[in-house]
């Protein structure tokens, strides 16, 4: 059997079933049946590279589980100032139990420059925030 598992994008959606469901008897009559996330098996961490008119995204991805996991992918959301600026995906591959392996991506968009331009101005900070989701299946 094959599961697959989204980050905290499957989290934040089962999270939000639940709620919207008040009473069992609401999932029954909808022939829906409540379930709760399963745990990830996975620990991300963020470094940035070179950041100026492009940002390379650059992310550790460990498996802390006993089961080998494929078909990893990165999406990757680049903000800053609050704005956002550009996103970026990278396919990983497959992640052997306890191991780890790491994804980089590079973010190349007019919004990014512009606001490199503004922060050389002298008109506006360059605070950089990235958001990421990674996508994997495994066996079970």
């Amino acid at each position: 059997m094959v599961k697959s598992l989204a980050g905290t994008v499957l989290v934040a959606a089962a999270a939000a079933s639940l709620m919207a469901a008040p009473a069992a008897a609401s999932a029954e009559s909808s022939g829906l049946t409540a379930t709760t996330a399963s745990a990830q098996l996975i620990r991300t961490k963020v470094y940035f590279g070179r950041c100026r008119d492009t940002c390379q995204i650059k992310v550790r991805i460990r498996n802390v589980s006993r089961t080998n996991i494929f078909d990893v992918r990165l999406n990757a959301r680049l903000r800053i100032n609050g704005r956002n600026v550009g996103t970026c995906y990278d396919h990983v591959g497959s992640i052997r139990a306890k191991k780890t392996k790491w994804a980089a991506c590079t973010v190349r968009s007019r919004s990014l420059s512009n606001a490199y331009n503004r922060y050389l101005d002298g008109v506006a900070d360059f605070n950089q925030y990235t958001n990421t989701t990674v996508n994997y299946r495994y066996y079970r």
